[in-house]
């Protein structure tokens, strides 16, 4: 009967679909998925028809346009849904972090072109945070898509972060509570260029975290130098402390990088030393605190993070020159 044919109808149409959905990753492949759909549904009712061996007749030609609808209707009900779920519940999906991951995003290239440096070290933050997220159970893709951006609030006087200065370092000739100032505002314009992009929750929160209540020590032991006793909270980032796992891998990948590149002859050992050293810090000083990262957890992310500095730091094989090749 014609209900056993939209049961097997429903059914295969359905089947292609959750086969290849976990393949999409953009709202525009989801649009070739509609596409595929509406032509397999039709493919299926026009195959009913011959075996049933029924004429080609009006009642063909109106399911075919019913399977073809089909598609496409699945097609926009999708795409509102998903415009529904990120925009008014505060969902953060699949599809919208992998459009937030191509490094061509217009932020991005505006990051790339005005603080090199700084998109330099959030693309190796990402790569540190995505290995060691998939070993704790927190969201890889989550995680280095959020250093790409954890650090865009430094698009704005790019020049005062160590990683865009080349020939001159600005600090020495300023204040340290400047110097502190300026960095700690960072984190405050990172989170309103992320909310007038209309960014997820979840990656303007690990923006607004990724550096906690730490102190900026650097600046408090040179303020101490021409101070007697300056005041420690005017060094201090305002927080809120990490609250998720991928926050606080995050806080460690960025710490991790950005020390690591002052290591003088960087061995295996003294990669090893400095971020089991700096993991401890940011634990003992309890940053850490109210994140469900463990100890073993902890133990997991500092070996992720060694095998990847060491590989990045490697020593490279020095081949002969042309030249002696050329006497020999």
């Amino acid at each position: 009967s014609w209900n056993l044919e939209m049961v097997i109808f429903f059914f295969l149409s359905g089947l292609f679909a959750i086969f290849i959905i976990p393949f999409v990753r953009t709202r525009g492949e989801i649009a070739k998925i509609g596409l595929t759909v509406a032509l397999i549904n039709a493919a299926i009712l026009l195959a009913f028809q011959l075996i049933y061996q029924e004429p080609i007749a009006l009642t063909l030609r109106s399911k075919l346009l019913l399977g073809i609808l089909n598609g496409i209707i699945v097609y926009w009900v999708v795409i509102g849904a998903l415009h529904l779920f990120e925009n008014y519940f505060f969902l953060t999906t699949n599809f919208k972090l992998f459009e937030l991951s191509d490094l061509n995003t217009p932020l991005l290239r505006d990051l790339f072109l005005e603080a090199p440096g700084t998109y330099h070290h959030s693309l190796l933050v990402g790569n540190l945070a995505e290995s060691s997220a998939s070993l704790v159970g927190a969201n890889p893709l989550l995680a280095r898509v959020s250093s790409y951006y954890h650090d865009v609030g430094k698009i704005i006087n790019p020049q005062y972060f160590t990683e865009n200065q080349r020939d001159k370092n600005i600090h020495p000739e300023i204040k340290p509570t400047l110097s502190a100032t300026v960095l700690r505002s960072h984190i405050q314009r990172g989170v309103d260029i992320a909310k007038a992009k209309k960014m997820p929750y979840e990656i303007v929160e690990i923006i607004r975290q990724h550096h906690g209540t730490s102190v900026m020590t650097y600046f408090y032991h040179q303020a101490r130098e021409k101070d007697q006793e300056p005041n420690v909270e005017e060094y201090r980032y305002s927080g809120p402390k990490p609250e998720t796992k991928e926050a606080g891998i995050i806080m460690l990948a960025d710490s991790v990088e950005t020390a690591s590149r002052t290591l003088e002859k960087p061995s295996p050992a003294r990669i090893e030393h400095l971020v089991k050293q700096l993991i401890k810090e940011k634990f003992v000083s309890g940053e850490l605190d109210e994140c469900d990262l463990t100890l073993k957890d902890l133990t997991k992310i500092s070996g992720s993070f060694v095998h990847i500095l060491t590989s990045l730091f490697h020593a490279r094989v020095e081949y002969p020159r042309e030249e002696l090749l050329k006497s020999k």
